[in-house]
């Protein structure tokens, strides 16, 4: 994503880049695996790893909760354990990695045209984690590497983004029969959470129209015209026979869902911020106009005007969106990250104050407001709260990042050193890592919690940087 310098400084809180621990082997190819829609498939090899970089944002998080609730239940998933979490790609792509995370790019939530749409996305991948097919992708991965070479591992690699044809040109004169096999088997359960999405869609009174059109905007995806794709060497369905399964399952159950107002407004303020923070200022103050709910609106110009440094118009309309939705506290929470980064200090930490009243339990917003009293020279309290942060995220690399500067300010050098180490490792820094862990083990008393901790990301790291050598 390009921005500009100003741009860039704007949007510093929603795009702060985090990075995802290295799965399994720290030479796993996770960005591989973004790659095609609603890839679940862990890949080892040797070829280096890429970090998922996500954009973290309490609003776009908890809009994206109010829109997977009732898909989540469906699934006898726990909409407590299960986070949605946004990635920094504008693709048309989601996935899971893990049990526990459903994964979206920013530019598929921009290019799906209604929330039923998105929530179709949301239960497909949600029917990956209920039906068990990550753990199975795993053993089915590592068996075809027992029977084949790395031409055929190279091949899967390709073929689970969806180029079939790819995939056969780099499988020639290798055991590609294993290579059949492994994605028959992946198609198979593509198959059957497409299943799986329709029915959590239907118990939670959702249109499966969405089901079907998310489809057809699939098939726009394809590389290949379908008279010359191979169904053979995919590992997902052809897009055409989703879709008439998708319709199949429409005209057998009906439609009995209900207009939803409380997910179409979710829908439109993640969207609405989403492009706010990703799109020309130009362009939002061109069509703010359009959006139906006026907090939005004003939410989406109050961002606009900040990205033009035009700090009494930004005020004016986050401030007037306040006045329509006074016990939301993302917006206050937005009002403190426009007042922080316009350095009126003081002014932040008094908004971030409020949001932490009006949502207490929400990590993100508990680092902003530590972030805000750092900045305002009150390193003890920012390192209580940032604490209460990282107690209920530690993916976020930037409250770590704080965190350890608290620690710095407040003379606990060992455990700034420890946070750091932390830090490194989320990001697949393990030689940095490991670095500033030794550092925390000297420093902390032998025995403590925080040397426990160090010793831990000592010994991992170790490991990794082992494997690399």
């Amino acid at each position: 994503m390009a921005f500009s310098h100003v741009a860039a400084m704007t949007f510093e809180r929603v795009s702060r880049l985090t990075s995802i621990p290295r799965f399994w082997r720290p030479h796993a190819l996770v960005q591989m695996l973004a790659m095609s829609l609603s890839l679940t498939l862990y890949l080892t090899s040797t070829l280096p790893a890429a970090a998922i970089g996500l954009l973290r944002d309490p609003d776009i998080e908890n809009g994206l909760r109010e829109l997977a609730f009732p898909i989540l239940r469906a699934a006898g998933l726990s909409p407590n354990r299960v986070k949605i979490l946004l990635v920094n790609d504008g693709g048309f792509n989601a996935f899971v990695v893990d049990h526990n995370t459903i994964f979206l790019n920013y530019g598929l939530i921009l290019k799906v045209p209604r929330a039923d749409v998105l929530q179709a996305v949301i239960a497909h991948e949600a029917a990956h984690i209920a039906n068990g097919h990550i753990q199975r992708r795993i053993s089915n991965f590592q068996g075809a590497q027992t029977v084949a070479n790395l031409g055929v591992a190279l091949a899967l690699i390709a073929a689970a983004a969806g180029g079939g044809e790819a995939a056969a040109g780099v499988a020639a004169g290798t055991q590609s029969s294993a290579l059949r096999s492994f994605l028959a088997h992946t198609r198979a359960e593509e198959a059957s959470a497409d299943r799986s999405a329709a029915n959590y869609l239907r118990l939670s009174g959702i249109s499966t129209r969405g089901l079907i059109d998310l489809h057809r905007a699939f098939a726009g995806q394809d590389l290949l015209t379908p008279g010359n794709q191979d169904p053979y060497m995919r590992s997902h369905p052809l897009s055409r026979d989703r879709i008439r399964a998708a319709e199949a399952f429409f005209e057998a159950h009906g439609d009995q869902s209900l207009p939803n107002a409380n997910a179409d407004y979710w829908f439109a303020r993640i969207r609405g911020k989403i492009s706010a923070f990703t799109r020309a200022p130009k362009w939002t103050l061109l069509r703010a106009g359009e959006e139906t709910h006026d907090d939005i609106r004003l939410m989406r110009q109050a961002v606009a005007h900040h990205r033009n440094r035009n700090l009494s118009k930004a005020l004016a309309g986050i401030n007037a969106a306040i006045a329509l939705r006074p016990d939301d506290p993302y917006y206050y929470e937005l009002k403190g990250q426009i007042l922080l980064e316009s350095r009126r200090i003081d002014a932040a930490v008094d908004a971030y104050g409020k949001a932490v009243e009006l949502a207490p339990r929400d990590p993100l917003i508990l680092a902003g407001h530590g972030r805000a009293l750092l900045a305002a020279k009150h390193p003890k309290a920012a390192l209580e709260v940032l604490e209460k942060a990282r107690a209920r995220d530690a993916r976020d690399a930037r409250m770590m990042r704080d965190l350890g500067v608290a620690y710095a300010s407040t003379g606990q050098n060992g455990m700034a050193s420890l946070v750091t180490a932390e830090r490194y490792a989320l990001q697949g820094r393990t030689e940095d890592a490991e670095l500033h862990a030794r550092r925390a083990v000297g420093q902390l008393p032998v025995g403590s919690t925080g040397w426990q901790r160090a010793q831990d990301v000592l010994l991992a790291s170790e490991r990794a940087n082992k494997r690399k050598r």
